[in-house]
């Protein structure tokens, strides 16, 4: 494995986890708009866990569909 080939995968692997990180904050923004409730108020204080096994679910299925278009 030569240094060109290295360099390229490092730069691949930052470039994906940023675009991985902003399509999570921008899916997690979308969905605090489309809930008809304050997520932060349910989950600080109120502490519904039930609001919290959604947002995990978003979460988990958010990271799989990225995972897969990374791995193609």
């Amino acid at each position: 494995m030569n240094m060109e080939t290295l360099g390229r995968a490092l730069v691949n692997s930052l470039l994906f986890s940023l675009v991985g990180m902003a399509v999570f904050v921008a899916g997690f923004f979308v969905v605090k708009l489309i809930l008809p409730f304050d997520v932060n108020k349910e989950l600080e204080h109120d502490q519904n866990t039930s609001v919290g096994l959604v947002i995990s679910a978003f979460i988990l299925g958010l990271a799989f569909i990225v995972g897969m278009a990374i791995h193609g």
